[in-house]
């Protein structure tokens, strides 16, 4: 008997391992449907090509995936099943229909918490404590449908978004090898998600990295982990020089006591800004855009 025909579609370090998972069982992916690497993105990260070349599976880049053409393409690959691991469009609800064992998607977040993009950054950014990865029927509305599985992981008040990725990245394997045989067997248990817990966030810009001196010490040092390295980063203009902070401290022997306007230099050498309820030190930054300026102390950011 032949075994079910898989879809694929992926991209990130996430859909690589999930893909490398179904390759090593000896899955029947029929494609990969992925993206071109943005050649203005940092690419630190594995993707699912680099998996599906090593296999000889056929693989497919287009620029939009929800067009007749496509949709009539995709008909055409016959799969049983599709599955989607941080593939970043969403996918029409004329292409879910076609698997006839359902669309399925794993999202970065403890659903329904953290619908929409970038959750790991926004989840640091809002100082969880803990994140995970779900599994969850793919519906017409964005990381919607009844769960299948999810699992997380407790993750530091200090982390970065990549290490809070590393954490929770293994949780996406484990779920999907619980589950994929249930899958494939259309025999998979469906929770409805709780409507009245759901919170839903947008893609993140470069623009969005950019510090408001008003809120507090706690919230501007999150900002700063949610989007360092290997993110674009959070910043500070001065005059026509960028000022990139890669990494602060809220609470060090420069900072203690000390308290003046919003984004007033309080110190230069440590570089302590005053923020909406007390000082931060920032202890890695960059200038860009043009030579760094000469700060001094009384100066507002």
């Amino acid at each position: 008997m032949a075994k079910p025909r898989i879809l694929f579609f992926g991209y990130s370090e996430v859909g690589y391992e999930c893909l490398s998972l179904l390759l090593e069982r000896g899955d029947n992916i029929v494609a990969l449907i992925t993206h071109e690497d943005n050649p203005h993105e940092k690419i630190w990260f594995k993707t699912p090509a680099v998996a599906a070349k090593e296999k000889g599976i056929p693989i497919f880049t287009p620029e939009k995936a929800n067009t007749p053409e496509w949709i009539e393409r995709i008909a055409a690959l016959k799969p049983d099943l599709i599955l989607s691991v941080y593939y970043r469009n969403m996918i029409s609800s004329k292409i879910l229909p076609l698997a006839p064992l359902g669309a399925f998607n794993m999202h970065g977040s403890l659903l329904p918490k953290y619908r929409g993009r970038a959750p790991i950054n926004w989840a640091v950014l809002h100082g969880e404590p803990r994140i995970g990865m779900t599994l969850h029927r793919m519906v017409k509305s964005a990381d919607a449908g009844a769960i299948v599985d999810q699992e997380g992981v407790e993750i530091g008040p200090r982390d970065t978004a990549e290490q809070a990725f590393r954490k929770v990245l293994p949780c996406a394997r484990r779920v999907l090898a619980r589950q994929i045989d249930s899958l494939l067997a259309g025999k998979a248990r469906e929770t409805p998600q709780d409507e009245t817990q759901v919170t839903y966030f947008g893609g993140r810009k470069p623009e969005d990295g950019r510090i408001a001196w008003t809120q507090t010490s706690g919230q501007i040092f999150n900002l700063i982990r949610a989007v360092t390295d290997p993110y674009p980063g959070a910043f500070s203009d001065v005059g026509p020089a960028r000022l990139m902070v890669w990494w602060a401290e809220t609470d060090s022997p420069a900072t203690r006591g000390r308290r003046g306007r919003p984004g007033e230099v309080l110190s230069v050498s440590p570089l302590v800004v005053a923020t909406g309820d007390g000082a931060l030190e920032l202890t890695k930054t960059e200038w860009r855009n043009a030579p760094a300026p000469v700060l001094r102390v009384g100066q507002i950011l």
